[in-house]
This record gives C-alpha cells, sequence and structure tokens, in this order.
C-alpha cells in the first residue's frame, strides 16, 4: 500500500504518535470546529489513476459501497452530539458508482447541509438513473450542491497522462452537461506538472472562459489545486514548536473541522478516520461513532506534514 512507501522513504520518522524521531512532542490537533463530515462512497473506481492516493480502481472494494441508511445514522449522530456541521461530502472511488448515491445526496440536503460530491464526471455519473436524480437534486436543492470535478490538467494530453486516454474528453462532456443544467461546479487540480500557482490559475481560467464554466480559478474553494503527494520524498516531522516557527495554528488544519465515515469489506459497521487521506492507516481509525471521534489526532504521518501544515490544502469546501 502507499501507506508501506511513505513509510520507507521517511525510515526512522513517524514510528511514535507522541513524539518525533529526534524526541521531540510531536504535534497534534483537537477537533476544535467539526464542520465537515465525510463519506467515502467505496474504493470501486471506472478509471485507475496513475497516482491515486487512495488505489481506487475498477476492482479495489477494500472500502465497499456505503448505504444510505448508514449515512442517516450518522447524520443523526451529527445532530445529537451538536456538532455545528454546515456541509456533508461524497467521496471514492467514483462517487457515482454507489447505486445509493442520489438516496445519500438527497438525506443530506433534506436536513440543511450543504453537500460537496467528488467526481470525474464521467460515465457513472452520465447513465440515466443518476442524471434523472441529479436533475431532481438540483429542482429541489440546488443552492446547496456542488460537484467538485476532478480536472488534473487544462490541457487534455496532460490529463489523459493521469488518468487514461480519452478521459478528458468523457469529463468535459460531463461538465457541459452538468453548465447546462445549472449546477454549480468546483474544479480539483494537480501541481504534478511544476507550473507555479499564478500559471496553474490563468490556464484554467482560459478553458473555464472557452467552455463557458462559471468557475472563479483565481478562488482556492472553487479551484483546489492540490499539493502532490508523493511517497517516496522524505518530509520533517511536525512539533508542537513548528506551529510557532510556522506561524500556523493547528485549528487550519483539516483534521480540526473535519472527519470521514469509512465501511471497509468485511467490517460489520462503518468506522470514523481522522483524515479522507489516510483511509489504508488503521492508526487514524478512532472508532465507530461520532462521540468516539472527538479525540485529538497525533500527526503521525508523511500526508499530514507535506499535504495539509506544509501544503496548506484542505478537501473541504
Amino acid at each position: 500500500m502507499k501507506d508501506n512507501a511513505s513509510r520507507a522513504a521517511n525510515i526512522g520518522k513517524f514510528q511514535n504518535s507522541l513524539v518525533t524521531a529526534d524526541g521531540q512532542t510531536r504535534a497534534s490537533v483537537s477537533l476544535t470546529k467539526p464542520e465537515t463530515l465525510w463519506f467515502n462512497t467505496g474504493t470501486l473506481c471506472n478509471i485507475e489513476c496513475v497516482n491515486c492516493y487512495i488505489a481506487s480502481s475498477p476492482t479495489n472494494d477494500a472500502l465497499v459501497y456505503i448505504t444510505a441508511d448508514e449515512v442517516r445514522e450518522y447524520l443523526d449522530q451529527i445532530k445529537a452530539r451538536g456538532w455545528p456541521v454546515r456541509e456533508i461530502g461524497f467521496t471514492g472511488g467514483e462517487p457515482f458508482m454507489n447505486p445509493e448515491m442520489i438516496d445519500m445526496t438527497r438525506a443530506a440536503l433534506e436536513r440543511g447541509y450543504e453537500v460537496l460530491i467528488l467526481t470525474n464526471a464521467m460515465l457513472p455519473m452520465m447513465r440515466q438513473k443518476m442524471r434523472n436524480g441529479l436533475l431532481g437534486l438540483q429542482r429541489d436543492h440546488g443552492d446547496k450542491l456542488t460537484l467538485r470535478v476532478s480536472v488534473d490538467y487544462y490541457r487534455p494530453e496532460l490529463h489523459d497522462e493521469e488518468r487514461g486516454t480519452g478521459s478528458f474528453a468523457k469529463t468535459l462532456t460531463g461538465m457541459e452537461w452538468l453548465r447546462d443544467n445549472g449546477f454549480k461546479m468546483a474544479i480539483a487540480g494537480r501541481t504534478v506538472w511544476g507550473d507555479t500557482d499564478a500559471e496553474s490559475r490563468a490556464g484554467y481560467s482560459a478553458f473555464f472562459e472557452k467552455h463557458g464554466f462559471e468557475i472563479d480559478a483565481q478562488n482556492p474553494a472553487q479551484t483546489v489545486l492540490f499539493p502532490e503527494m508523493d511517497d517516496t520524498v522524505e518530509v520533517p516531522e511536525i512539533t508542537t514548536a513548528c506551529w510557532g516557527i510556522l506561524n500556523k495554528s493547528p485549528d487550519a488544519v483539516m483534521c480540526a473541522s473535519s472527519r470521514m465515515v469509512v465501511k471497509r469489506k468485511g467490517a460489520d459497521r462503518p468506522a470514523v478516520l481522522a483524515c479522507t487521506l489516510l483511509p489504508h492507516a488503521p492508526e487514524f481509525e478512532l472508532g465507530a461513532s461520532l462521540a468516539e471521534a472527538e479525540v485529538d489526532v497525533h500527526l503521525n504521518h508523511p500526508h499530514c506534514a507535506k499535504f495539509c501544515v506544509l501544503g496548506g490544502a484542505s478537501c473541504s469546501a
């Protein structure tokens, strides 16, 4: 698994959840304001990307399909725990592979939450059943629903390097359908090709203008450019002293405001994880309930440093 590769690249580090390799106190993050609850709909995906952090593919069902009833149970727990959640996020795999995707989304929307769905906007989303369901959701709750589409790069040949020949064209078709039916869209891009932030945003801006997409390339919430998570690169461990050195608050890190629910293959019930990026790291599984997930998270993984603390990225809108 990718987690093993990360550990190999950082031999001697990330071994103890409380202290770093050189004996300093490891940084931790408290759940100070739970604003987003993520649901992983399952690791099955219609494509297999070159560098998928969760190893999604047409055959990987390590995380199985979560059900609408299971989602409703956690929505009940949000209310019972008094969490100030404003957003429910759905990720995968490809969420529209899950046959209950529309029901899960409606369950969250009917309770007044904003909903963010991460999708490649390809064939699973474009099946007639899903399109009909989406149109119903758009009619009833369109102001609360956003689909964040994965467009790794605004040039087709580089996007297809990651996702397979013809992927860009299929995603574009899905985006055009979303545009024509008035859906709110955002974009998830990547920084693997070495462009500056300004260069990337200029390229996406031209892409949006060309196709009439109402997406702001300069707004980091609408055009999210994720730092690359290279498992072969050594990264520093984050200590408590780093907050002051970096002039950063632990409240700004993703696990201060979110949790993710997954269902593992063979498990009796779902589990709550500290982070959307670490579904395969056992120590970041916090328990089966939201109550159990209210513990501090020790930043004992390379992704904690690379993606969240140093990269400053967030999966939320």
